[in-house]
């Protein structure tokens, strides 16, 4: 049998804001690699990882922000036997969050683990990682990280809960993988609550000259089917033909 062709990503949680039947589990996705697991943020999805991941690399986890569609997963920690240890990577603060969501009463302490954890606070922390991470704040209703990172050679973009911005675009120029999320349906704004719909999407892919654009965290409320997901992706292809709509399980090789 051939060997997967790595970097590859494994989408673990494509909804925003919560899990559904129909749909699947809230965000998370895993980045395989040569030397380590990579997974971005860690909604319900990440309940699965140990069907991808033995532990035996080393795990970084990188948080977007702290709204609990993305941190709920961490609940399921102490599911995980991950000898070479966790890198959970966050925004300024991190340290304070996590020490209060990821503790008594709530769920077993970081450091009663079993395995090392570390927590870093992006950027001030980003001499302490292995592979190149950018990080840039982006525009939500609560500070958001949007991530550039390099693995195995491979640029990969992520970028959700924003709306349009400078620091998005910085993000994603000349990615080979554009991951966005899609909360919003075509057509669908609302300054108040910024995310991105299948136009801007697409429009930030077609801008930065991404390679591909994977679209992900599609809200539970709005996206209540696949076909609606392959609606967004029709509208996100009118800009960038490269474009496509995730589904939990979905593997794409950067």
């Amino acid at each position: 049998m051939a060997a997967e062709k790595l970097p590859q990503v494994v989408f673990l949680g494509t909804n925003g804001w919560y899990d559904t039947a129909a749909t699947g589990n809230a965000v998370c996705a895993l980045v395989r690699t040569r030397r380590w697991d990579v997974v971005l943020d860690a909604g319900n999805g990440l309940y699965k990882l140990d069907r991808y991941v033995d532990g035996k690399k080393p795990v970084f986890l990188f948080l977007s922000h702290f709204h609990i569609d993305h941190i709920a997963g961490l609940h399921v920690l102490a599911k995980f036997r991950l000898a070479a240890g966790l890198t959970i990577c966050g925004g300024k603060g991190a340290r304070r969050h996590l020490g209060r969501f990821v503790n008594r009463p709530f769920s077993v302490p970081l450091d009663k683990l079993p395995y090392p954890v570390k927590v870093l606070e992006l950027p001030a922390d980003r001499a302490s990682l292995p592979f190149r991470a950018e990080s840039l704040p982006l525009v939500h209703a609560d500070p958001v990280l949007g991530y550039r990172l390099k693995l195995d050679g491979k640029v990969l973009s992520y970028i959700t809960d924003t709306g349009p911005c400078p620091n998005a675009l910085a993000l994603a120029r000349g990615a080979d993988l554009l991951i966005t999320e899609c909360a919003n349906l075509p057509g669908e704004f609302n300054p108040g609550w910024p995310h991105f719909n299948p136009e801007t999407a697409g429009g930030l892919a077609a801008e930065a000259g991404a390679g591909r654009l994977v679209m992900t965290h599609f809200s539970a409320a709005r996206y209540t089917s696949w076909s609606a997901r392959l609606k967004a992706r029709s509208v996100a292809r009118r800009e960038f033909p490269r474009a496509e709509a995730a589904r939990d399980g979905l593997r794409i090789a950067i």
